[in-house]
């Protein structure tokens, strides 16, 4: 798939790159560890998907596949996740058990985040009726074409093992694992600058 067709979100459709990622992580191990139960997952997964990522539409860096298949939000240097948030959509939404457990594996990834400059991929998804059509490829060779333009590293945690060998191919190198509590790893991962 070419790099044009991939294009930036527009404000009006920032549902539906979140609708595209609910679709994606439905099925995904630490997503459904955090919300077991479909209602619960399908009422809070959108918010926590706004909270950990919807800096990315602010920063004019969430994109969507002209298909309407696909969805990344990238944080460039300087950008976060909304931390506050995150804990509000978490403490509103998830048992006590899994709170203690996703919090310290907050604290982990921190510890991977590279400290210089690089751009984090906070969420990458396809729907799963649109998978194996290349659009997990086409989202990442966009956004990497301009981050090596811009001499910086990536960086992402895949909370599915499936993926890693999707992340691999496109440059990025497993830097260890997170396991919260008894709950599913999750991979840290870092493509360097190139």
């Amino acid at each position: 798939m070419s790099k044009t067709q991939v294009r930036a979100v527009e404000p009006s459709e920032r549902d539906t790159a979140i609708h595209i990622l609910t679709l994606a992580f439905v099925a995904d191990p630490a997503t459904r560890w955090l919300y077991p139960e479909a209602e619960a997952y399908l009422s809070h997964f959108p918010s926590f998907a706004r909270a950990f990522g919807g800096e990315a539409f602010e920063q004019e860096t969430a994109y969507l596949t002209r298909c309407l298949g696909g969805a990344s939000l990238w944080l460039p240097p300087g950008a976060h996740a909304d931390e506050q948030a995150i804990t509000a959509v978490v403490q509103n939404s998830a048992d006590l058990a899994s709170q203690d457990d996703l919090f310290s594996v907050f604290a982990e990834m921190e510890q991977y985040h590279p400290k210089e400059p690089h751009w984090y991929l906070a969420m990458i998804g396809v729907d799963p009726a649109r998978r194996g059509q290349g659009l997990g490829s086409a989202l990442l060779k966009a956004t990497l074409a301009q981050i090596d333009e811009q001499g910086l590293p990536a960086y992402l945690e895949s909370s599915n093992p499936a993926n890693l060998p999707l992340y691999e191919r496109h440059g990025f190198e497993l830097k260890g694992e997170i396991r919260p509590g008894d709950g599913p790893p999750i991979f840290p991962m870092l493509r360097p600058a190139r």
